[in-house]
């Protein structure tokens, strides 16, 4: 399951976010900074009509969705790694997500105060940037004295970890992320096994006004951009109107979709953002039909039959035989595995098989 932690200021949007996103009031959305004191965690259905048409294909008793969790945290001030505003006591929770969305205001409301005075994206990006790598700092700084130890009594390995961990310190401390001491992907790996929140993939969340939405943001997004540039990111920004996404969650069917047009979109930011997620970790969709369900499951691009048996169960992936592969095209146009087989769709595939996006599965194992 893919694991998003949210972080941002107070009053960005975050908490309006986050019950958009999980359709629920778990987290508290008042007008007022601190508002969210614990971690809310929700768990989010991936969007996706190819599982939904499966579904009036196959007809099963149920239709079992890819899902998402989101971590949402208590908003960020500036000196929170020294112990302002909450300090950065939450941010424990969210060292083990896989991705951490920024979210970013971009919007201007005289009604909707800012902890720091007036609307500035590119500010904001910069103050949550610096307090996730002074929280990195302490995290790294316990880590150098142990690997300092082992250097000076001759490990080289620790010699080769001490200069990787002796450059991140030197971002660390310029208020930079940790990844950009990552000289290679090897070097990044081995940084996010540290629990490094600034070593992680990142996705920008912009809250913009409702008009801008069909535009892609407005004139805070292009500053936004620029900022996200200057530090090396190659992070990808989704505008979203956290009011909008509100709205559009009370609403079904004809008038849902007669909104997002109203707003110049086709799609809900909240869609976008996880679709974002997935482009971001190289995930990808595959499927398992059959009389009792349908299912959408979670694994990384390139990976192989034989890792996606285990996504379901070990016994799958410890007694695999083969797994019988059809594309969902031809699936739906088959009507049914026995179909698709007459037609010569189906493909018995080796466990070495690179899966595909889309691609429908049926394990064939033995233990």
């Amino acid at each position: 399951m893919l694991r998003l932690g949210i972080v941002g200021l107070p009053n960005v949007g975050k908490s309006t976010l986050f019950n958009a996103l999980t359709s629920s009031k778990a987290a508290a959305a008042e007008n007022y900074p601190f508002c969210t004191v614990e971690p809310n965690v929700g768990v989010v259905e991936v969007p996706d009509p190819r599982l939904d048409k499966l579904n009036e294909v196959v007809k099963p008793k149920k239709k079992i969705p890819a899902v998402v969790e989101f971590v949402d945290i208590a908003g960020l001030v500036k000196g929170a790694s020294q112990g302002e505003g909450l300090g950065n006591q939450f941010l424990s929770h969210i060292r083990e997500v896989d991705a951490v969305v920024h979210v970013i205001r971009c919007f201007e409301d005289p009604d909707v105060v800012h902890v720091m005075g007036p609307v500035d994206p590119v500010r904001d990006h910069d103050v949550i940037t610096s307090e996730l790598a002074l929280a990195d700092l302490a995290v790294v700084e316990r880590r150098l004295e142990k690997t300092r130890k082992s250097a000076r009594a001759g490990d080289k390995e620790a010699q080769q970890e001490l200069v990787l961990l002796e450059r991140v310190v030197a971002e660390l401390n310029g208020g930079r992320g940790a990844r950009e001491a990552g000289e290679n992907a090897d070097a990044i790996k081995f940084l996010r096994t540290l629990g490094l929140l600034t070593a992680k993939p990142i996705l920008y969340a912009a809250n913009v006004n409702e008009d801008d939405l069909a535009s892609g943001g407005g004139k805070w997004i292009d500053k936004l951009r620029a900022a996200v540039q200057s530090h090396h990111e190659e992070a990808e920004i989704v505008a979203f109107s956290a009011k909008f996404e509100a709205e559009l969650g009370e609403l079904a069917g004809e008038e849902r979709r007669e909104y997002l047009a109203s707003a110049g979109v086709t799609e809900p930011g909240l869609d976008r953002l996880i679709h974002a997620g997935y482009r971001l970790l190289g995930l990808q969709t595959f499927f398992t039909v059959g009389e009792n369900e349908v299912r959408a499951w979670t694994m990384h691009r390139g990976a192989t039959a034989y890792d996606a048996a285990g996504e379901i169960h070990s016994d799958f992936q410890r007694g695999f035989i083969r797994a019988e592969t059809v594309g969902f095209p031809e699936f739906v146009k088959a009507g049914s595995y026995k179909a698709a087989r007459e037609q010569g769709l189906v493909r018995s595939e080796g466990r070495d098989y690179p899966v595909k996006d889309g691609d429908i599965l049926l394990f064939r194992f033995n233990v």
